[in-house]
């Protein structure tokens, strides 16, 4: 507990202590004092009460003051100040020296109060461990020791030294040491990852062995940390429809409720009087309209609805789902149909040489000859040749380099020319070439005029993408479809392997935002269609369909900044994780709004045919909060969803 936390708690215990006091203090003890002064035992018991009842209430006294103050008038604390001073009024007028039910409304009431702050102050732990990820400085050395600096001080391009136990503070690239990460509160998995040098590192993991140095590829405001903070920071701002209703429907009900409250107190004694000739009864209907007062007080739906989003979207973060608003947590619950980007989401996005064919040379010569050939390139075909080579490569043996786009690559090595590429490049120079009948990408390789063998190269398939396609549908999600720029041939393998439903090859980045189109004007109004991409050409999908889910490990900055969801381990397995979560939280959501009007308007029947007391009042208002706040908790709870 905090200590505004502690400080009410122990209000509400002397409250209570006193009213207990004054419940069970035998009126014997007392008659010596009434013999002495007549009529001073009646100013006592009115003293201790209106003591006791400024302990639990006196806060809520002044919200009213102020609300009143400020021409906001219509919120629960008006309520609960007209409720309870009115049952003092009441009890004053009859003379009966009893003030226990104003006093115990009041205490209930910040009972419940209590309770509510405690269930949010959980659901806020989430997002305080996941705050836990901000770097607090960043480490540079300077004349052989090293000074604490501000990260956001130190420009792109900088070297820093992370320490065992401390938290990577920017993006970057490891240039010396190895370690072990701990990477749970980016990705909520508690498997660590090893990193050594040359391998990229993300800002907000934590070191735990090794000394790391690391020179920064983003200033601390393009970080990641820095951008999964200020996500998080800004979900509560995003609301949803149901929040929206919650917010229109008290901003009306409030009103209403008093007005009837007032009419309840004044229209049936006034009738009574003048249409009937009998006596008014003032004070039942009175007791009515302020047991009516109490019974109206929304705090269940006030409360607990924004504390069930709030806790589905601490209970997504935390199983390293950030997403962005419970508006898109809703949107998410009526996903139906999700459309994936194939490289980089569904496959590794890391190409593999994965096999050697017709070679008329040694494998290890022939795949020698292609890396030299394409050393001088940067495009991800090249870097999986060079990495299949696994040596350093010596470019003094590689000499007249000539890229041609769209073919492939010529170059001299070791004097001899070789030529790297795909069928237009053995075409254009006259070669014949054997075809293959492995998926993938294939490099043949001709020196000086001669076809010496190809080269197969494929991306790698995520290790839970088809897990991912079946949870999905387990999910309820009727429809997967695939994107993708490559060939048929490589997207029908991939689509195949995973079991997609449709799949849709040769895309430019157009292509696919026509395919959405297509997609979302075909499907049924009430279903939600999701598109997960990792790519800056993934950005303008994401941003067109219904919902945007980005890969935050690997993706580009763009396709995270258009996203409204990010799984940030870019494992797709947490797609069906996201959406069973978010229908967990909307169920609440609807279980509470069901429950919380239901049993207000039972209750503010019978408070206005005098069935229903104050005792039945408390519990229609503070007893519906509490179940209520106790059902959003739920929505943290995500390990077994």
């Amino acid at each position: 507990m905090n200590k505004k936390q502690k400080k009410m708690l122990v209000r509400i215990i002397v409250s209570a202590a006193l009213l207990i006091f004054l419940k069970l203090l035998p009126a014997a003890l007392l008659t010596p004092l009434e013999q002495a002064l007549p009529g001073s035992v009646y100013l006592l018991w009115l003293a201790l009460y209106l003591l006791d009842y400024l302990i639990i209430g006196y806060d809520i006294l002044i919200k009213a003051f102020k609300g009143i103050k400020n021409r906001q008038v219509f919120d629960e604390s008006f309520l609960m100040a007209v409720a309870t001073a009115g049952a003092i009024a009441l009890a004053l007028y009859e003379h009966s020296s009893d003030y226990t039910e104003a006093v115990a409304v009041m205490l209930f009431y910040q009972i419940g109060e209590l309770f509510q702050s405690y269930a949010v102050g959980r659901s806020r732990k989430n997002i305080s461990e996941l705050m836990d990820i901000r770097p607090d400085y960043a480490n540079i050395e300077k004349d052989g020791r090293l000074e604490r600096i501000d990260p956001d001080e130190v420009a792109t391009g900088s070297i820093i030294i992370v320490q065992p136990g401390e938290k990577v503070p920017l993006d970057g690239v490891v240039i010396e040491g190895s370690s072990t990460l701990n990477t749970s509160a980016l990705t909520g998995e508690s498997l660590p990852r090893d990193i050594t040098a040359g391998e990229e590192i993300t800002s907000g993991c934590i070191n735990m062995t090794g000394l790391l140095k690391i020179r920064t590829s983003k200033e601390f405001g393009e970080s990641t940390v820095s951008k999964i903070l200020d996500l998080v920071e800004n979900a509560s701002s995003r609301k949803s429809k149901s929040e929206d209703f919650i917010s229109k429907f008290a901003r009306i009900y409030t009103p209403a409720v008093c007005l009837s409250a007032l009419l309840l107190a004044l229209l049936p004694p006034l009738i009574r009087m003048l249409a009937l000739g009998l006596a008014p009864g003032w004070e039942t209907w009175i007791y009515r309209a302020l047991t009516f007062l109490v019974i109206s007080c929304p705090c269940a739906l006030v409360i607990s609805i924004p504390l069930s989003f709030f806790a589905g979207i601490g209970g997504a973060s935390k199983a390293g789902v950030l997403v962005k608003g419970s508006n898109y947590l809703e949107t998410l619950a009526k996903t139906r149909i999700v459309v994936f980007d194939k490289t980089g989401t569904l496959t590794q996005g890391v190409f593999e040489v994965e096999g050697i064919h017709h070679s008329e040379l040694e494998n290890a010569k022939l795949l020698e000859y292609a890396a030299l050939a394409e050393s001088s390139s940067s495009h991800p075909i090249s870097k999986s040749l060079q990495r299949a080579y696994g040596k350093e490569i010596d470019r003094s043996r590689v000499s007249n380099v000539r890229e041609i786009s769209g073919h492939g690559v010529i170059a001299a090595v070791d004097g001899r020319e070789v030529a790297a590429g795909n069928d237009k490049l053995m075409e254009s120079l006259g070669v014949s070439y054997i075809g293959c009948h492995s998926v993938g990408t294939i490099i043949h390789v001709a020196i000086d005029g001669r076809y010496c063998g190809h080269i197969v190269i494929s991306d790698i398939v995520k290790p839970h993408a088809a897990e991912a396609i079946k949870a999905l549908k387990a999910a309820g999600v009727r429809r997967t479809v695939m994107l993708t720029g490559d060939i048929e041939k490589v997207a029908a393998r991939v689509g195949g392997e995973l079991g997609i439903d449709e799949i849709y090859s040769g895309l430019l980045p157009a292509g696919k935002v026509e395919k959405v189109e297509e997609l979302l004007a075909a499907k049924d109004a009430k279903e939600k269609l999701a598109f997960v991409g990792d790519g800056i050409n993934d950005a303008p999908v994401l941003g067109r369909a219904d919902i945007g889910i980005a890969m935050g490990a690997m993706g580009s900055d763009a396709a995270i900044e258009a996203a409204d969801v990010v799984l940030m381990d870019d494992d797709p397995l947490k797609i069906s994780k996201a959406i069973r979560i978010s229908r967990k939280c909307l169920a609440i959501v609807y279980q509470n709004i069901v429950f919380a009007i239901g049993i207000k308007l039972i209750c503010l029947v019978l408070g206005a045919v005098g069935i229903a007391n104050m005792w039945l009042a408390i519990f229609a208002d503070v007893g519906v909060m509490i179940i209520a706040v106790l059902n959003a908790i739920r929505a943290l709870f995500v390990s077994r969803v």
